[in-house]
């Protein structure tokens, strides 16, 4: 099977394949991936969706049992490292992966892909134009109290990461700066949901106006009124990132689907199609203004600070 690799052609070993391929992910709108990936390979994927917040621990449950049925595994950086630790994922070299930035593929077997950038999203119908805001600190205006929506920051990682991620590449000057913007958002008592995934439905009805989400959406909830604030600070996410599990039922499937995965040819689909932010040097997702963006990875926060974060961040939100 051949797939494409910065203009070159990698040939998987010749293998037989199985004709099923189970994939856990926390990435959303990847419909036209799976189409195009069972058309083309023969091979049917079959995807089981699972939120940042809980992955870790339904993978850990059915691994421990020894019933876990994944093959592959996608989701952000800092989860996959979690689960590498305990023995879930698999030391594999992937052709097409080996040609990626060295930065995107040092972390056995685990391969960076894109980053899962995060933004403010807003009702373009019902926020004027003069009103979207223009730092990330414009959110904590008294005006936006009640209206705001976001992945719950005591338990969603990428959340907790990208909160983290504001500190460290210090983003308001300071750390009291920063301590000030957590603060001020947390007096405009945002609702809470578990993941991204649930952040556009209330901004597309007009019961919330803005949230902390994904540029993303606007692909995959067209035509739905959504827009992104221009800020005029970087972009932030968690590096988006894929490996095959160490006791896959599929093994040779996995391994195909790994490398269309990290072809040219899929990250272009994710790009156009789903709205993501890849890797893939010249490829942005149609929407204004992206192109020009300052989007960074974030660094990859443990086990154990997630948890010590994510409990300051419930205190500090309960507080208001």
């Amino acid at each position: 099977m051949l797939f494409a690799a910065g203009g070159q052609e990698v040939k998987s070993e010749s293998k037989t394949l199985e004709d099923k391929v189970t994939m856990y992910a926390s990435i959303t709108g990847i419909e036209p991936v799976i189409e195009t990936f069972n058309s083309e390979s023969g091979i049917t994927a079959e995807v089981t969706r699972l939120s940042t917040a809980n992955f870790v621990s339904t993978v850990l449950t059915e691994f421990a049992a020894g019933k876990l049925q994944a093959d592959v595994l996608q989701a952000p950086l800092p989860v996959l490292e979690i689960l590498k630790d305990q023995g879930v994922i698999k030391d594999y070299v992937s052709p097409i992966g080996e040609t990626y930035p060295e930065w995107t593929r040092n972390n056995g077997g685990i391969y960076q892909f894109g980053i899962e950038y995060v933004a403010l999203i807003y009702n373009t119908e019902l926020v004027k134009a003069e009103d979207v805001p223009k730092r990330y600190e414009d959110i904590c205006d008294p005006k936006w109290k009640g209206k705001i929506v976001m992945a719950n920051p005591a338990s969603h990682a990428t959340t907790i990461s990208w909160l983290v991620g504001l500190k460290e590449n210090n983003v308001f000057g300071s750390e009291e700066n920063w301590y000030a913007f957590l603060e001020g958002l947390a007096a405009n008592s945002p609702m809470f949901v578990k993941s991204f995934g649930p952040t556009p439905a209330p901004i597309e009805s007009g019961e919330m106006l803005i949230g902390i989400s994904m540029p993303k959406y606007i692909i995959t909830k067209a035509p739905a009124p959504l827009g992104w604030a221009h800020v005029e600070q970087p972009l932030f996410g968690s590096p988006r990132a894929i490996a095959i599990t160490a006791d896959s039922p599929h093994p040779n499937a996995a391994e195909a689907f790994m490398e269309f995965w990290l072809s040219d040819k899929t990250t272009g689909i994710l790009s156009e199609q789903v709205g993501e932010y890849v890797l893939t040097p010249g490829v942005y997702p149609p929407i204004e203004g992206i192109k020009d963006a300052d989007v960074r990875p974030i660094r990859d926060l443990s086990d154990e600070e997630i948890i010590s974060w994510g409990a300051k961040f419930e205190k500090i939100f309960a507080a208001k």
